[in-house]
């Protein structure tokens, strides 16, 4: 453990262990994981596919629970809260960022970044100047009409990342996000995520399997067969 206390950090999980049952048999998905992840700041999980990286992920955002270990998400260890507790959590403090852009298809780029907005009952000029400031963020304001089908894939993947972000959580986490883009397209999307670190005051936990990740993180945790392969310490920097 570092010098900050839970409460300093928005990520931080203990000993977890994720085990599967699949018939008669055992899946070890996490064997005693422990990672941290400070205010602003971009921290990449690697690893190869079963490696444990999305499993993770998927209990930092409360959409699983570990069979042992704690896992604490600004300072509350979420293992344990009722499932509306962890809806809210979501709701207002996570945004999630997915391979395949996740993007309503009949709705236009504004529409589909508006619609957490309106889930949230927020008003509609409040909602329309967020959704701007966020398409300008993205560098799409010109595109804010066009639905899905008409942008690009690096296009649609800013998209999806202006909607994370347009109610202002604190915590982005983004599961191989870079996945189905070229490189080139990879590297304009994890050059703003640094970017988006400092500019919206955010946390960014990103999993990839592509080592060009390390160059842009300001720490990558090596993951394999569930485990942590690199321990962090207090002084690690970019």
């Amino acid at each position: 453990m570092t010098a900050e206390s839970n409460g300093d950090l928005v990520v931080r999980s203990v000993g977890v262990t994720r085990v599967f049952r699949v018939g008669q048999n055992e899946v070890h998905a996490l064997r005693g994981v422990s990672v941290e992840v400070r205010p602003q700041e971009f921290v990449g999980l690697m690893g190869r596919s079963g490696s444990g990286k999305t499993t993770l992920m998927n209990i930092i955002g409360g959409l699983d629970h570990p069979s042992e270990g704690q896992m604490y998400v600004y300072g509350q260890d979420i293992s344990g809260v009722s499932d509306r507790e962890l809806t809210e959590l979501r709701r207002h403090r996570i945004g999630f960022i997915f391979q395949s852009f996740a993007l309503m298809p009949t709705m236009s780029a504004f529409e589909n970044v508006e619609l957490p907005l309106r889930m949230l009952g927020t008003r509609a000029r409040v909602r329309r100047q967020r959704v701007m400031e966020m398409l300008e963020l993205v560098g799409l304001t010109r595109w804010a009409r066009h639905r899905p089908q008409e942008l690009s894939g690096g296009q649609q993947q800013r998209v999806a990342i202006a909607r994370a972000l347009v109610n202002r959580p604190g915590l982005i986490l983004a599961d191989e996000p870079t996945g189905e883009l070229d490189s080139v397209t990879g590297r304009a999307i994890m050059d703003l995520f640094r970017t988006i670190v400092t500019s919206e005051d955010v946390s960014i936990l990103m999993t990839s399997h592509d080592p060009v990740m390390r160059e842009y993180t300001h720490y990558t945790y090596d993951m394999a067969d569930g485990q942590i392969l690199n321990e962090r310490g207090t002084g690690d920097e970019s």
